[in-house]
């Protein structure tokens, strides 16, 4: 693999993370809710659900679900359900008002963590995506396997700098939401992209 070839696959992956998903969604909100602590526990789990979903498509899991109705139907709806249920939890979630010096009764950052793992894992697309993408970008005559790992490394870089991005973002925007009106709003249009995201999902084909 050469630099160049690198460097496009980089800036190519830091075109694809930039849109908000729904990863994004959920630090976005945690991070102006209950602070930059709790946002931050979500990165781990998306970076974390994006290597298991990337190795495990590039192994050929991505090609089975490319092939399986039963199997990519199994895991949209899975998928679905998921972020439809996190968006029911966030727009009935209660409010309070928020005073940016002090922590609030977040919750436990494991659950936060896993939370944002089981959207990475989740997402139907992400191995055709990945099975699609990545290959695009190594060379038949060179060391596949560490071309791979190359690429899988430079990708989870680039989504990990993109999700404190907008984690710091949103942290540095606390005191816009101190009021619990302006709170509700907020977590209403994260619980309105999350069930967005889930039906879309739910709609996914294989031929996408």
């Amino acid at each position: 693999m050469t630099y160049e070839t690198w460097l496009a696959f980089a800036v190519a992956s830091a075109i694809v993370v930039l849109i908000p998903g729904p990863n994004i969604v959920l630090t976005v909100n945690y991070a102006i809710r209950d602070g930059k602590r709790s946002g931050l526990a979500t990165i781990p789990g998306v970076v974390l659900g994006a290597f298991i979903a990337m190795s495990l498509s590039l192994l050929g899991a991505g090609a089975v679900l490319a092939t399986s109705a039963f199997l990519f139907t199994l895991l949209k709806l899975a998928g679905a359900i998921y972020l439809i249920w996190l968006a029911y939890s966030l727009w009935t979630a209660p409010v309070e008002s928020i005073s940016v010096g002090r922590v609030s009764d977040a919750k436990p950052l494991k659950n936060l963590f896993w939370q944002s793992l089981l959207i990475s894992v989740l997402n139907p697309k992400g191995p055709a995506f990945y099975v699609a993408f990545v290959p695009q970008f190594v060379s038949p005559s060179g060391p596949i396997f560490q071309q791979f790992a190359i690429l899988i490394a430079t990708f989870l870089f680039v989504a990990t700098l993109n999700s404190l991005f907008w984690l710091y973002f949103a942290n540095g925007m606390r005191t816009q939401f101190q009021r619990p009106a302006a709170m509700r709003i907020l977590n209403r249009i994260g619980a309105s992209c999350l069930f967005v995201a889930g039906v879309f999902t739910a709609r996914a084909t294989r031929s996408a």
